[in-house]
């Protein structure tokens, strides 16, 4: 398996595991100090950095939807490092601070940067 085969199964397996809500399969293939990045209309709102922070996160957020789904559009590899075009869709299960409604339906078209070092995601910005 090649460079880009590795990075692609990883993507592959962080995303299926987001969409079952299964926190520790998300975090099998983080770097120890793995920094996370959530950046809309160009502005971070969100910065994490290490797996036990991210975990934390990751684990608060699953209660704000009943379902959730992020699809793969494409991938492009740029040696250590992978954009993914994404669709994203969810229900959210409550109210939230940003005029969301518990049971309003999101949909959006985003990407996310998977950066890699020693085969596992060292940072990840998702861009919407």
């Amino acid at each position: 398996m090649n460079n880009e085969e590795r990075q692609r199964q990883i993507i592959e397996n962080y995303i299926q595991a987001y969409n079952a809500f299964d926190v520790d399969g998300m975090v099998k293939n983080l770097h120890p100090d793995i920094v996370f990045e959530n950046i809309t209309d160009g502005i971070t709102n969100l910065k994490i950095q290490g797996v036990s922070a991210f975990k934390l996160q990751a684990e608060q957020a699953m209660t704000f939807f009943l379902e959730r789904e992020q699809r793969i559009g494409s991938i492009d590899h740029k040696e250590d490092m992978a954009e993914v075009a994404i669709e994203y869709s969810g229900t959210v299960a409550v109210d939230l601070p940003n005029g969301l409604s518990a049971g309003d339906k999101l949909t959006l078209e985003g990407k996310s940067s998977f950066y890699f070092e020693g085969g596992k995601i060292i940072r990840l910005q998702d861009i919407s």
